[in-house]
């Protein structure tokens, strides 16, 4: 992704591709990516403890997309709020 080369906070391009092609967020996969190549910092392994949003229901993702603020949300199918929560 020419997204990570771009951006200059981050400080782990190879972790970022890698949490991005997981499905991680752009926000999560820079944080943790910034984290891991901090040598202060040692993030967790384990990860969330929320489901993939593939479990959730449409209406679980439209109240997080409701919660952050993602616009147009409310004609969204749930393949594409996924797509907006993780790229948000």
């Amino acid at each position: 992704m020419a997204a990570a080369k771009d951006n200059a906070s981050i400080k782990d391009e190879d972790t970022y591709e890698a949490l991005r092609r997981n499905g991680a967020s752009k926000e999560k996969a820079a944080r943790i990516a910034n984290a891991k190549a901090n040598p202060g910092i040692s993030p967790s392994k384990k990860g969330g403890k929320a489901s993939p949003y593939e479990e959730w229901t449409r209406d679980e993702l439209y109240e997080r997309a409701r919660e952050i603020g993602i616009d147009g949300r409310s004609s969204m199918k749930k393949s594409e709020l996924i797509a907006a929560l993780r790229n948000h």
